[in-house]
């Protein structure tokens, strides 16, 4: 008997099924066709914009790196200024001191 159900409970389950597939016209498959294409290209212009996005991503963190390695060579220059304007300070007041000018009126304070 438990067979018999089993039976029943599948015939009852395909004519649903049936019905719903025969009740689809033309005019239904065709709209839900175009939809899915629609979806599938929203779907498409989504990847390429994560795609896009990935590579701006790889892009900002190059520049932060290149950015990083200029602002030390600046660093690095700017010491390398500050160090030769002490070293002219210092040739300027030896050529002064034995030369025996006078003094210049405004010192240069902003490089010592």
């Amino acid at each position: 008997m438990p067979f018999t159900k089993h039976k029943e409970v599948v015939h009852s389950a395909e004519k649903p099924v049936h019905k719903e597939t025969s009740e689809l016209t033309s005019k239904h498959v065709t709209e839900l066709i175009e939809s899915t294409n629609k979806l599938i290209q929203r779907i498409d212009k989504l990847v390429s914009l994560f795609d896009e996005a990935a590579k701006h991503v790889g892009e900002v963190e190059s520049t932060e790196a290149k950015i990083a390695a200029l602002s030390s060579k600046l660093e690095s220059l700017l010491e390398q200024n500050k160090a030769i304007a002490q070293g002219l300070l210092l040739l300027e007041k030896y050529v002064r001191g034995k030369s025996g000018l006078s003094q210049p009126t405004a010192p240069m304070s902003e490089y010592s």
